[in-house]
């Protein structure tokens, strides 16, 4: 009798998109990857102990931490008590109660997605309120997870315009609900003239750490520049004033590290500096309480100490691109009227990559021209990605080794061994994905353009 309740006009896709409505409305959040996971399994009557082994995670976790939050969350959307057996009834009277397509989509326009002359132009970090913010595969959950342990270490690895920079701005609130004091540095930001002196570089760090936290520059009282080195004098200066004067913990986040990986005159003591201070925080008290946050763009290409350096330690987290039902669910925020076709010829041509993918969103939703129209366009000087790739294009005409060895690349159909100088550079560049020690295109559109301009 139960299975005939659920006919087949109410579909796990319908279940889904319902529960997403119902939570945006109620949270201003969608559905998690992992609650994704979770309520499909439960969709397909799967024990916790069965999703566990599908997912790789515990039973407990996804029961105590994941389920029961979900099913929380649930209920107070839909006004009901919402459990793992009675859900699927839960929803279909909430899918009943949309199924008026008008009504649907009317409710839709006023309650998830901005108007089209609130779409922001896709150039910069996402904040992390946006309706634009997705959310990755667990990521967040495992960042979230990490930055509250004490003397805990991140570290975020991805190309440029992967979404770095969105994802720490997005632990930042998390922290600071949790009355956690933050600091954020983009060290993309510091002149050169502070890169090449160890002592000022570290005197700046420690300025700009103790503005961000209300605190008074005391530097002249703690830097000892007759006995101490540039690295006890900095060390000091968080051990004895920053963290002495902060009652909670301090998350210090670092973004763009990578930028200073050539100015050597800096970066060994640095990086060993910032080890030896994780290396603290497992046994010292006031250590405890920093948690670091590193996230860069390339390999780590730095002579450092295997024992010295914060890139072997902590907890690593890759940024990958955007799944189908990511990019779906941006198509789903920009009121894009695409079916399962269209969002494949996207993907074709750009793979997942965000900032591609939001660019092709933007320009379409604002009517400037039409999916098809842009796919024909996109790898020409005519396309909306004409400067994106002309900004790759000047780049490699400044390294022309480095260009001889991409037009290889874009014009070999199987994958290419390069050196691994070769696979780092175009790696961190966001040019190419590696399969080991080969590489291949990141996507069509780069294959398409490179292959015409690299003469």
């Amino acid at each position: 009798m139960l299975n005939n309740f659920y006919d087949s006009d109410f579909t796990w896709s319908n279940a889904k998109e319902t529960a997403d409505v119902a939570l945006y409305r109620s949270t201003g959040k969608y559905l998690s990857d992992i609650e994704i996971k979770l309520l499909q399994g439960s969709w397909e009557d799967k024990t916790y102990d069965d999703m566990a082994i599908i997912y790789g995670y515990s039973a407990e976790y996804l029961n105590k931490d994941v389920g029961n939050k979900l099913w929380h969350k649930l209920s107070e959307a839909l006004e009901e008590k919402v459990t793992k057996r009675n859900f699927k009834a839960a929803l279909r009277r909430e899918w009943e109660k949309q199924r008026d397509s008008s009504a649907m989509e009317e409710n839709l326009e006023l309650q998830v997605s901005p108007s089209v002359a609130q779409l922001p132009f896709p150039e910069s970090s996402v904040p992390p309120d946006s309706h634009f913010y997705v959310e990755r595969n667990n990521v967040e959950n495992l960042c979230c997870e990490t930055i509250i342990k004490p003397g805990s270490l991140i570290r975020i690895k991805a190309p440029k315009l992967m979404g770095k920079t969105s994802l720490m701005n997005r632990i930042i609130p998390y922290a600071v609900a949790k009355n956690y004091r933050t600091v954020y540095l983009d060290l993309s930001s510091v002149q050169r003239k502070i890169l090449t002196n160890l002592d000022q570089f570290l005197r700046w760090f420690c300025c700009m750490a103790g503005r961000q936290l209300k605190l008074e520059n005391q530097l002249n009282d703690y830097w000892d520049g007759e006995i101490l080195g540039s690295n006890d004098n900095c060390t000091v200066y968080f051990e004895e004033y920053l963290l002495t004067q902060i009652d909670s913990p301090v998350v210090l986040e670092l973004d763009n590290v990578d930028k200073i990986f050539s100015y050597t005159e800096v970066t060994e003591d640095f990086f060993g500096m910032l080890r030896s201070w994780h290396e603290k925080g497992k046994i010292s008290a006031i250590w405890k309480k920093l948690r670091l946050l590193l996230a860069h763009s390339t390999e780590v290409y730095v002579p450092l100490d295997i024992n010295q350096s914060p890139f072997n330690a902590g907890v690593p987290v890759e940024l990958v691109e955007f799944d189908k039902q990511q990019v779906k669910k941006l198509v789903f925020i920009h009121r894009l009227n695409w079916d399962e076709i269209q969002v494949e010829q996207l993907m074709e041509l750009v793979g997942g990559h965000p900032f591609l993918i939001r660019l092709a969103m933007y320009e379409v939703s604002l009517r400037n021209l039409t999916l098809k129209q842009l796919l024909q366009e996109a790898s020409t000087e005519a396309g909306i990605y004409s400067n994106h790739l002309r900004g790759y294009l000047e780049a490699l005409q400044k390294c022309p080794k480095l260009a001889q060895a991409f037009k290889v690349v874009v014009n070999s159909p199987e994958q290419v061994e390069l050196d691994s100088i070769q696979i780092y550079k175009l790696h961190s560049m966001g040019l190419v994905q590696r399969r080991d020690n080969h590489v291949v295109p990141r996507c069509n559109l780069y294959r398409e353009y490179f292959q015409r301009v690299l003469v």
